[in-house]
């Protein structure tokens, strides 16, 4: 293995920023710079609306808090924050940053090919996605005030511009953003589809992709479908609010005062649209995790991934059955009981997928002697957290359970737990695995991220998500709602406390606990970013494949700091699948799949390989 880099290149070049330079970056197809520029994006994301969060936690357990530069937190502006925050997170922090952000700085590499299939329309996604960004921040500044629908947009309040407070230009712009992301996505997907199946290097077999690959390949299948329905139902949504149309509008609803006339519209069909998107999302965002968390497993435990054939077919099987359950999501709003039966045992059967990927983690790492470096202590955490979230998934699936915890906090914690935590342990892991391929440069090789700091990093965030979300399991037992704005004086007849009011006065002090958690868990994150922008400029350099890994991404003409030009660089070939491994006593040999070895010995090495499939 190639020695660690401890000292820069001899003669670096000086960087200068000009308007060409600046040009360049802004208009560039370099499918590198633009999953850089994706990552940068969603970590502007994932600053802002932890900060929501923050106020969000803040207000209900101080409600008379002041926001400085605001005063006193109205509801409205609480089911703002809510809004937003949902809308940030899951669409421009966990869908953005593992399908867009290390989908372009990984994936090409990771099959051998030298860029994206189509560079501009990769370019033109990117800046579709920035753009649905500012939207979406600019509709908290315009009269009327940001939409507070939550992110599910439920009409007929949604359908209605005089509805109140928040669902006049504000909720335009709401729509606006997430349709430009819709059509961003729905374009980056096609991209990465195209080029999984036609850029492959020689060798490349669908069954030599690794486990990654499989995930964003099956993530943007899911994108392609959803994101396409999810973008239709907003302009009928649209044409509901200024065209007079009544697709989701029943006649004679009275909304604010107003009596609406014309179409029989139901509500129940935007349900229906927005969940057969708003469930392959989770997979979406989960997906490229899970992937990445086999790869790592394997890598740093010295092993095959155990049943690697099943682990491909359970991703598949995971995507085609997260199409079918998205009426899981309306067991309240009256469906028929078959059709709630239906939706009950298909989101059961998701569970035997998601179980042979757990039982293939646990396998794989099976009295294994493990390096537990930081990505491998975040691919522990994210096992861990899926398992955690995944065990009150068939709870919900249940109707007549679902009844009593449907739009409580058990629900919040549960998909906390299974998709956002478990996919930002996901992303936190890629981060520190792949940190010296996103910072090595024609200069000079990639740098570390410190390892030090990464194991305090992630001791304190695994215990401050979980001091924060498996309490709210309890609070959400208690009946607490989620878009409440206060817990406290909740009135009832004759100005006395009523029953709800004093039901959750009960959970103020589990909920303070909750709040100390997440100032705690928020606050741990600054560990992180002080380790990214050390290590960015002072960071120890690394090797041509530090990890030991067998992945093409780490071959040495793949890595940007290489002294081959484009011409004399090798042609790319695989001969195996990823992760041939051999741990002995004393030394660990490892098999990447671009090293050609003898017939004969691939021939005694398949001979001796008694490990099932």
């Amino acid at each position: 293995m190639t020695p660690p880099f401890n000292t820069p290149p001899a003669h670096p070049h000086p960087t200068t920023v000009n308007i060409r330079t600046l040009h360049a970056v802004v208009f560039t197809t370099d499918h590198r710079v633009i999953g850089i520029q994706y990552l940068v994006l969603a970590l502007i994301s994932v600053v802002i609306g932890t900060l929501l969060s923050l106020l969000m936690r803040i207000h209900l357990v101080w409600p008379n808090w002041p926001l400085p530069l605001h005063g006193p937190i109205l509801p409205e502006d609480y089911l703002a924050l809510v809004t937003i925050h949902g809308t940030i997170m899951l669409f421009f922090v966990l869908t953005t940053a593992p399908q867009s952000g290390f989908g372009n700085l990984i994936l090409p590499a990771q099959i051998g090919a030298r860029t994206m299939a189509f560079p501009a329309l990769n370019a033109a996604s990117f800046w579709l996605t920035a753009a649905a960004l500012v939207v979406l921040l600019g509709s908290t500044f315009v009269p009327g005030g940001a939409a507070i629908s939550g992110w599910t947009a439920y009409p007929p309040l949604s359908a209605i511009t005089s509805a109140g407070p928040g669902q006049a230009l504000g909720m335009d712009l709401w729509l606006t953003s997430i349709a430009l992301f819709a059509i961003a996505s729905t374009a980056s997907s096609i991209n990465t589809l195209t080029t999984i199946i036609r850029n492959r290097c020689t060798g490349m077999t669908w069954e030599r992709l690794p486990l990654t690959v499989w995930g964003w390949f099956t993530a943007a299948l899911l994108s392609i479908i959803a994101f396409s329905v999810l973008l239709a139902a907003i302009l009928l949504l649209l044409c509901d609010r200024h065209a007079g149309t009544s697709f989701f509008l029943p006649n004679g609803d009275l909304v604010n005062g107003i009596l609406h006339k014309g179409g029989n519209g139901s509500p129940l069909l935007w349900l229906h649209l927005f969940w057969f998107f708003g469930h392959p999302e989770v997979y979406i965002a989960i997906l490229p995790g899970m992937g990445l968390t086999s790869m790592l497993l394997a890598n740093f435990s010295h092993r095959r991934v155990f049943a690697y054939r099943t682990m491909i077919a359970t991703t598949l099987l995971i995507g085609f059955l997260g199409i079918l359950l998205w009426g899981h999501h309306m067991f309240v709003a009256g469906l028929n009981p078959f059709a709630s039966s239906a939706f009950s045992i298909s989101t059961m059967a998701i569970a035997l997928p998601a179980a042979a990927k757990v039982l293939s983690w646990l396998a794989t790492t099976w009295r294994s002697r493990p390096s537990f470096k930081t990505p491998m202590l975040f691919a522990l955490g994210f096992v861990s957290l899926f398992i955690t979230g995944g065990l009150t998934g068939p709870i919900l699936a249940q109707p007549i359970l679902d009844e009593y915890l449907h739009n409580t906090f058990f629900v919040v914690a549960h998909f906390h737990l299974i998709m956002a935590v478990a996919g930002v342990f996901g992303l936190y892991a890629a981060t520190y695995y792949w940190f010296p391929l996103l910072t090595a440069t024609r200069n000079h090789p990639g740098r570390l991220l410190s390892e030090p700091l990464g194991h305090l990093h992630f001791w304190c965030t695994l215990l401050g998500a979980y001091a924060v979300f498996l309490p709210m399991h309890l609070t959400g037992l208690a009946g607490e709602p989620r878009h409440y704005a206060q817990l406290t004086g909740i009135p009832g007849p004759g100005g006395s406390l009523s029953p709800a009011g004093a039901l959750l006065s009960h959970t103020l002090p589990l909920n303070q606990f909750i709040t100390y958690a997440a100032i705690f868990l928020a606050t741990a994150q600054l560990v992180f970013l002080f380790n990214l922008t050390h290590s960015l400029r002072k960071g120890k350099f690394a090797s041509s494949n530090p990890w030991q890994a067998t992945t093409l991404e780490w071959h040495p003409t793949m890595n940007p700091f290489t002294p081959l030009s484009a011409s004399d660089t090798p042609e790319m070939s695989v001969h195996r699948a990823p992760c041939h491994y051999q741990a002995n006593n004393s030394e660990v040999s490892f098999l990447p799949q671009w090293e050609p070895i003898p017939l004969a010995q691939d021939e005694i090495e398949e001979a001796t390989d008694t490990k099932p499939e």
